[in-house]
């Protein structure tokens, strides 16, 4: 069977650029069973509210639903169960020697397949405080309105 090369985006997890600032993006695998592969095959997966968690030298995805597989009967896991990431040793430390001293916190930001196997974009991030989030809201809509306005007036112009 012949391996698909490319990037096949799953899920994003857009309320983290909602709640954070992402400063840097690395990428991880991620330790399945094979009815978890088959549900995010199927795009049934969950990154809303979840974290990355560094025990023992060791990440921990927490959080992030997959649901179970319909045909997957007995083999189907805990659907909220924390997974393990597969990064380098010396990424992991550095990581978690940054999130201890700045105050940072990691977050999955995409869940995504490559060449056939299963990846999580990891951002490092930093909290957004309420006054930033109403301000990128502004920003947006004012960008809408100008958009809005120019069609309208290319529009006519026509």
């Amino acid at each position: 069977m012949a391996i698909k090369k490319g990037i096949k985006i799953i899920a994003e997890n857009k309320k983290a650029y909602h709640d954070y600032y992402i400063d840097e993006r690395y990428e991880a695998g991620v330790a399945l069973s094979g009815t978890e592969v088959k549900s995010l095959r199927a795009g049934r997966v969950n990154l809303k509210d979840s974290y990355v968690q560094v025990k023992d030298g060791e990440m921990w995805l927490i959080g992030v639903h997959i649901s179970p597989y319909e045909q997957g009967n007995r083999f189907n896991l805990d659907p909220e169960r924390n997974r393990k990431l597969l990064m380098h040793k010396k990424e992991i430390i550095r990581l978690y020697s940054t999130v201890k001293q700045d105050g940072l916190t990691l977050v999955p930001t995409k869940c995504y397949f490559k060449d056939s196997k299963v990846k999580f974009e990891i951002g490092l991030a930093r909290g957004k405080k309420d006054y930033d989030k109403r301000e990128v809201l502004a920003k947006k809509q004012a960008n809408r309105d100008i958009d809005r306005a120019m069609k309208n007036i290319k529009k006519y112009n026509d």
